[in-house]
Order: C-alpha cells, then structure tokens, then sequence
C-alpha cells in the first residue's frame, strides 16, 4: 500500500473512532498534575530558570530605554534643548522645535481610550459576547475604508493607499473564512465562559492593563520629546521605530505573562473539574504568578519576540515549565499525533480576536490623530501610528484572557478529551463532530491528490501510440 493510502486510511481510522478513546496511548492526567500528560512525558520534579539569557536581555533593554526616554522627554521638557542635546544632532535640524508637553497629552489621550475600550471589552464579555464578536469582524473592513478615504481627504496619498489595501484584504479575508465562523465563534463562546466563571482571571487582566499604562507613562513621555524634537522626519521617524519595536516586544511579554498565567488557571480548572472541586489546590492564581513570573519569565521574553509562534506553544511553557524551543517541538508534536491540529487550522477564532485589537487600536490611533490634526498636521502620521500601537497593546492585553482559554481548550483536548466533556459535554459533542468533519475533509483530499499522482504517472508511462 502507498503512503498516501496509509495516511488517508489512518485519518479516516481516526475519525471513525469516538473521541472519548483517542487518548488512547496517552497516560492519564492526575488529579494534581503530576503524572504522564502525553506520549510519556512528565513534567520536572522541580522548576528550573529558562533562557535566562533572554531574562537578562529583556531587562538590561528595560532599564536602558527607560534612561533613554527620560532623556528624550526631559531635554524639551517647558525648555527646548533643555540638556544641550541638539548640539549632536545638527546636522540633521530640519523642523521647528516643539515642547514635550505639547504632544504629550495626545498619548494620554490614547493612553486612556485604549484603556477604557479594552475595560469595555472586558466588561461585556460575559453578556454580549456573540455580537462583540461580529461587530469586531464586520466593522473593521468599513473602518479601514473610512480612514482610507480621511488620508486622501488630508493629501496622505500613501497611507490612504495603505488603508485601502488593508480593508480590501480584510473583507477578502473575512468572505474566505465565512463558513469558518459560526464553529470560531462557538469556541470563542465558550472559552469566554470559561473565563467569566474565574473572578481571579479577569483581576489579572485589570491589573496587566494598570502595570502596561504605567509603562507607556514613561514611554510615552520619550515618544513625545521624540515627536517635539527639530530632527528631520526621516531621524524623528527611526527612532519612534526604534521605540515602537521596544514597546511591541514590552507588550508582547505581558501578553503572553497574562496567558501563562491565566492558562495555569484554566488547565487546573479543566483537569479537577471545576473551580470549586474538592481536589483543586489551594491559591492557584498565586501559584501560577510564582512560575511566571520567575521561572518561566525568560522564556516569555524569548517567546515574545516571536509571538505569532507563541500563540498555541506559551501554554506549555506555563503547565510543564519548559524552554521555549522544546515546548513548541513537544505542543506540534501533539497537535499531528492527535490530528487536533486540523481542527486548529479550520478554527480562525484567534483571526477574531486580531481583529477586535486591531480595531480598538485604529479607534485609539484616530482619536489622537484627530487632536494632532488640530495641533501640527504634519506630525499627525507619528502620533496617530503610534497611538494605534498604544491602543492595540492595551485592547490586546484584555484579548488575551479569551486566546489563553481557546489555547488551554485545545491543549486539554489533545491530551485528554474526556476533559472537556467532563467540563461540558454538549460542547465535547459539537468539537468531536467538527473534527470528525475535518478529518474526513483530509482523508478526502488525500484521496484526490492520490487518484491525480496515479492519473499522471499512467499518462506519462503509456507507451506511444
């Protein structure tokens, strides 16, 4: 039998298996977590510090660009040139000095919507979450085309070319997984479920958000010297790069601290049945912080540089204390030993969730624009673009919380299906039948490239007529 055939007869195999035995060959989960989780693996008797190397890193960065900022803020701080700065940069003076103080209330002003959209977010999760869900998907295509149209409106030919482009690829995007949603938004759902059964999460969430303002106090205080400075554009806008790429990865850590943290959760909820079960161990919120913010903090840092990737891999990292590189070679290797991972790929419910930061970023980004418009249109890019970044990291500090409970569902049920038909059977059903589905749809499409291989080398081997 060809290998082909082998793997589509697998998969149908597979399929045709009720998915309360597909852990078979899986060691059970115990009660505290301690046993065999899959394919042998146990996790460590003891914690052990990863890649402290990009602990040390992420700090030094830290504590260097914090010093940078004051500097930048302070030296046109109520006085231009306050420190004698411009002297080496004059060679490039092209543009009239401004104050720190004049632009630095545009981010606060981003500071604050993004804030509070993000707050909002959080707040109507529990009651409307169906419909903050559509409204994320289908409102962005209209808002990217209405900013399109302002930047053509105020001569930004290039930005509103940008803008035109994204919505048309948003809307592209959205009719292409539109037979994709109604099982994402069912997930989303239901780990919103999840999420609003656990107080402690939500408080995580609120206090990464204060920790995360603070933050963008003080960068934004550099950011607004940067913008206020008489360098050319061109040197203005390398180094807001420069400080956007440090705030990105600062985001990105806190995000995914969130996600370790709040994943920890989850996973013990999921494993013991409930946050009120007898055998769930005592202070798990604290627990979790411990591991993430000691142990597993320097893989976080290293991870965050490559965030897309750590989307579906930080859980691990969070429940077995593991480096990054063997979390993300153990988490694929059972995504394709389970076959989960076609139901990973059918599932765009992380594409949602982009999208609603997205949109609260645009929304903070055009709220500071508007203001700067007003004040110096021809800084209107720099502050806007930054801000969008602002509102994006705050709005997606609240998403996290949804990503992290998605994950930990998926996670679960790779390991141990009967997980999550012990957390809630109806929803177990429902991700059986998808994957019956999608497995089916591979076996079928296996089939059919077979059946064309076949065609071919028949073709090309007849001999001539």
């Amino acid at each position: 039998m060809s290998d082909a055939q082998s793997a589509s007869s697998s998969d149908a195999d597979f399929a045709s298996i009720p998915a309360t035995q597909q852990n078979g060959g899986r060691s059970p989960i115990s009660d505290d977590g301690s046993q065999t989780l899959s394919h042998g693996r146990t996790p460590e008797p003891s914690r052990h510090w990863r890649d402290v190397f990009w602990l040390g890193i992420f700090t030094v960065h830290l504590v260097g660009l914090g010093f940078l900022l004051a500097i930048l803020g302070l030296n046109r701080f109520k006085k231009a040139d306050r420190l004698n700065i411009d002297k080496y940069t004059n060679r490039i003076l092209e543009n009239q000095a401004g104050l720190t103080e004049t632009y630095w209330p545009l981010y606060a002003v981003a500071g604050g919507v993004g804030t509070i959209l993000g707050w909002i977010w959080l707040s109507l999760l529990g009651s409307r979450a169906n419909q903050m869900m559509k409204v994320s998907v289908h409102i962005l295509t209209t808002y990217l085309a209405v900013i399109s149209v302002l930047c053509f409106w105020g001569d930004q030919v290039f930005w509103g070319i940008a803008f035109a482009i994204a919505a048309s690829l948003q809307f592209l995007y959205v009719v292409s997984v539109i037979d994709r949603l109604p099982f994402s938004l069912l997930v989303l759902q239901k780990a919103v479920k999840m999420a609003w059964s656990l107080p402690e999460v939500m408080r995580v969430a609120y206090a990464f958000m204060v920790i995360m303002l603070l933050w963008m106090v003080i960068w934004s205080f550099g950011a607004a010297g940067v913008v206020a400075s008489s360098m050319g554009d061109g040197g203005r806008r390398w180094l807001l790069v420069v400080l956007s790429v440090s705030l990105f990865w600062t985001g990105a850590v806190l995000c995914n601290t969130v996600h370790v943290i709040v994943s920890g959760i989850f996973f013990l909820v999921l494993i013991h049945g409930g946050r009120e079960a007898a055998s769930m161990p005592p202070k798990p919120l604290a627990k979790s912080l411990k591991h993430a913010m000691t142990t597993s903090f320097g893989s976080i840092c290293y991870g965050s540089l490559f965030t897309a990737a750590i989307r579906t891999l930080r859980w691990e990292i969070a429940v077995y204390g593991k480096s990054f590189n063997r979390s993300a070679r153990d988490a694929w290797e059972l995504f394709q030993s389970t076959g989960v991972e076609a139901l990973i790929a059918y599932d765009c419910s992380g594409a949602v969730l982009l999208m609603g930061t997205i949109l609260g970023g645009l929304i903070t980004g055009t709220c500071s624009g508007t203001w700067a418009w007003f004040k110096s249109s021809d800084r209107v890019i720099m502050v806007g673009s930054t801000a969008m970044l602002m509102g994006m990291i705050l709005v997606g500090l609240s998403m996290v919380v949804v990503e992290s409970a998605v994950t930990s569902i998926y996670i679960c049920y790779a390991e141990d299906p009967l997980l999550i038909n012990r957390w809630d059977a109806e929803f177990f059903n429902q991700m059986s039948e998808a994957l019956h589905q999608r497995l089916q749809h591979r076996s079928a499409r296996a089939r059919e490239v077979l059946t064309h291989n076949r065609t071919d080398f028949q073709t090309h081997d007849s001999p001539p007529v």
